[in-house]
């Protein structure tokens, strides 16, 4: 599936490309993965005069680490002073008012809670302390019992460290709008292009050269490279001439629950870390109102495990109540996994910094490995970094026409009544609810099915209204949003997927 979009940007290097038929464009810069780092990337780069492609290998932008992680937007407390995560993570977050405005992109900065019983976990949390003054981490303080009590009635602590510049937003819908703004700046999204192979041509001049970038769907030719593949980015660094790497990925489980235990909590909770630095099972809210638990902490090597299990549930449902209460059984309604790009240091067994790879070895390539968290904080701040690497190499002429903005769907259940009824007198739709539990009408469903990205999978209507999140998880909706599709896209119900190829809807008649 290939999106395309023309702004007048860039220089035209030859014939369009055609879905599936082998023939090819030269681009300027071609950026593999669609995730929240690729399209951050490519919506900077989009600020110049620059023919843009990005190749992912999903039907969506959203079904990898980007839409797998807890939402917090971190302040920069939990690394080291000289590390790059911590720099661009304390860089991402005192922009983000002003991204999220842009963006369209629902945003709270509620702060954060990290909290200890008990005098070992006191001095762990002073030495965490000392190192958020040491980054110069804005406002935190240590803080009593009663204060705790105070900001947030339903956590638990002796003591806690405040964290006033956290914050919460969605991972779905900052990803889409990034690559929205791209799309509407001119760059072109290929889904269901996984990248087979990669190949240096030289021209007469090490400048003149390009990449051939073999995908499934076709070939792609670009001057520039920009490895932005999450889980696989590793793979992809070796096949331009970077690394190796040795990942060892890390899985985590996460309960959801719904917003009756959500009522009860205002911004995150997390536990004093362990000796080891690393932090127990935490709860979050999200910027709608549910409740995150977790995640758990699972090294799985080279592996890739969406699984679930039932020890894990338990394992977050007990750790997860000592900090919230609320963390019960007839509030869950869902659980998931994520699994992050994690990289060792093959001589210590340490998990690497972020790494951003540019070598005149490897001509005209910018490779990215190891993002993992605080990735979602850090994604403009790493994008902007990787347009550094390139104009380094060459003169950059900016695009006179980018526009930052990006308007997102309405969402008739956030609006006031005298905006509903304005709404529906403008549209009948949206005085039709399709999703009950989250109040998500048809007027809205049409909209995300003509998304600008041409996504056009249930998972992708669902991340672009919250259609199927609520308490009964598409048991009422998830039909109606089949019918959709099929209906304003022309499909047949045995070309409606879920998320994927061959997660079929349906593959033949149903009752």
């Amino acid at each position: 599936m290939s999106v395309k979009t023309v702004n007048g940007a860039g220089q035209d290097f030859g014939t369009e490309h055609e879905d599936r038929n082998n023939s090819a464009s030269l681009y300027d810069v071609a950026v593999i993965g669609g995730g929240v780092i690729g399209s951050a990337t490519a919506r900077e780069l989009s600020r110049y005069q620059l023919k843009i492609c990005v190749l992912e290998k999903e039907l969506d932008v959203c079904n990898g680490v980007s839409g797998r992680n807890t939402g917090l937007l971190h302040s920069g407390i939990l690394y080291e002073k000289n590390m790059l995560r911590t720099e661009c993570s304390m860089e991402g977050n005192a922009e983000f008012e002003q991204v999220a405005e842009e963006l369209d992109v629902p945003f709270k900065r509620c702060g954060k809670l990290i909290v200890g019983f008990g005098d070992e976990e006191r001095k762990r949390l002073e030495k965490l302390y000392q190192r958020g003054l040491e980054n110069n981490v804005p406002g935190i303080r240590i803080i009593d019992h009663d204060e705790i009590k105070r900001l947030e009635p339903n956590a638990d602590g002796d003591f806690a460290i405040y964290v006033p510049s956290a914050g919460i937003l969605c991972p779905f819908t900052y990803t889409i709008a990034l690559a929205e703004n791209a799309v509407k700046n001119g760059v072109e999204y290929h889904f269901d292009s996984e990248v087979i192979g990669i190949t240096r041509e030289k021209g007469e001049k090490e400048e003149e050269g390009r990449w051939r970038v073999e995908t499934k769907s076709g070939t792609y030719y670009a001057r520039w490279v920009i490895n932005c593949a999450g889980l696989y980015s590793y793979k992809i660094a070796e096949m331009l001439g970077f690394g190796p790497y040795y990942p060892n990925r890390v899985k985590g489980e996460y309960e959801i629950l719904d917003k009756k235990a959500g009522a009860f909590l205002s911004l995150p909770i997390y536990p004093t870390p362990n000796e080891y630095g690393a932090f127990d099972i935490h709860v979050t809210p999200t910027v709608d109102g549910n409740v995150l638990v977790g995640p758990s902490i699972e090294k799985i090597g080279n592996n890739v495990d969406y699984s679930v299990t039932q020890k894990m549930i338990d394992h977050l449902t007990e750790n997860g109540s000592k900090v919230f209460g609320y963390v019960k059984r007839e509030f869950f309604i869902r659980n998931y996994v994520g699994v992050f790009p994690t990289i060792e240091d093959p001589e210590t067994g340490e998990e690497i910094d972020f790494q951003i790879d540019a070598d005149d070895q490897v001509p005209n390539a910018v490779s990215l490995t190891c993002i993992t968290s605080p990735g979602l904080t850090s994604a403009l701040p790493l994008a902007r970094r990787v347009v550094r690497k390139i104009r380094q190499k060459e003169e950059l002429a900016e695009n006179g026409s980018f526009d930052p903005t990006r308007k997102g769907i309405v969402r008739f259940a956030e609006q006031d009544i005298e905006t509903q009824r304005q709404l529906i007198k403008e549209d009948p739709d949206y005085g039709e609810i399709y999703c009950r539990c989250e109040c998500v009408t048809k007027a809205e469903i049409k909209q995300a099915i003509h998304n600008p990205l041409g996504v056009s999978t249930v998972s992708g209507i669902k991340y672009r209204t919250r259609a199927t999140m609520g308490r009964c998880q598409g048991g009422y909706c998830e039909t109606r949003l089949t019918a959709s599709i099929q209906e304003e896209l022309g499909k047949k119900r045995e070309e409606v997927l879920l998320n994927k190829n061959g997660a079929w809807m349906f593959t033949g008649e149903v009752k």
